[in-house]
């Protein structure tokens, strides 16, 4: 079995791709690092590329990278998903800083994307807007959640971290409580996409930022049960709900199974676990609003 350990970056096609850089550098506060005619790359401040935007129909993810172990053989990895009856293709010179990837769909047709190891593609660029630390997690919209847990377990060693009953399922690769969602909705679509901040402070500071670029805050700020983490949730310009989050759970010793404690877990240990929808789930905050909840249409 394959095991990722971290997400790398997401590749979203855009109806209009000079709208989406616009959003990207001057609200979110990446670094453009690199433009093309029809692509654009964009990176933390840091230098990690988080971001590959393309130009396209329809607004939609299109791929999503994730990092294998450095010594991890190309060899190997498509041994590996052949095993599980998965075809992989190498592809040289992807983007900035990846030299070679293993690729292949997921059920969905989303195309995922194996790489080893990465260089930054810039260093302590100059950023605006609110300026994440990274690209923490997706969340798709399925058909049937389940399946698409099984499919990431058996093929990238993903593991569960917690379900909402059964229909919203957590998966981690790493010690951070989740790094892909699946839940279910009426289409198969992203449902968003999430960056994760320094602190609280930085959150406030971002809220207050939306506001001054009049983009209403969907939900938030509050804080979740499942994963614990302070969230707000805005709509881009391409419909796309972006998460900003800080203070998720980790689990930094599998073997011990069970989240780092924190002050706001209401379960010592917090372990992984099906939460009840039909009690409330949020530690504080208030109700997801109607736009909010209309992703799972």
């Amino acid at each position: 079995m394959i095991k990722v350990t971290r997400i790398g970056h997401a590749t979203f096609e855009t109806p209009d791709l000079q709208r989406a850089i616009d959003y990207y550098t001057q609200v979110t506060g990446l670094v453009l690092a690199q433009r093309e005619k029809n692509r654009a790359f964009l990176a933390t401040k840091l230098g990690d590329l988080v971001v590959q935007l393309e130009q396209g129909s329809q607004s939609r993810c299109a791929r999503i990278s994730f990092q294998v172990a450095p010594e991890t053989e190309f060899d190997s990895i498509r041994r590996g998903l052949e095993r599980q009856g998965v075809h992989g293709q190498t592809r040289n010179d992807p983007c900035p800083g990846i030299s070679r990837m293993m690729t292949f769909e997921d059920p969905k047709g989303t195309l995922l994307e194996l790489f080893t190891t990465a260089e930054p593609v810039g260093k302590n660029l100059p950023a605006v807007g609110i300026g994440p630390l990274k690209l923490g997690h997706l969340a798709f919209c399925v058909d049937d959640p389940k399946s698409f847990a099984d499919f990431y377990g058996r093929v990238l060693g993903f593991r569960v971290s917690d379900w909402i009953e059964d229909w919203f399922v957590f998966m981690r690769c790493g010690p951070d409580h989740h790094t892909v969602n699946f839940v279910r909705g009426k289409s198969t679509k992203i449902h968003h996409i999430a960056f994760e901040l320094k602190d609280w402070a930085q959150v406030q500071v971002a809220c207050d930022f939306l506001g001054q670029k009049n983009i209403s805050i969907i939900w938030g700020p509050g804080r979740h049960g499942p994963g614990h983490n302070i969230f707000t949730y805005h709509r881009n310009p391409d419909d796309h709900i972006v998460e900003l989050f800080t203070e998720l759970d980790k689990m930094m010793d599998e073997s011990l199974g069970y989240f780092d404690p924190r002050p706001w877990h209401r379960d010592r240990p917090q372990v992984p676990k099906v939460w009840d929808s039909k009690s409330p789930r949020d530690i504080w905050g208030l109700p997801p609003s109607r736009d909010y909840l209309r992703q799972r249409d």
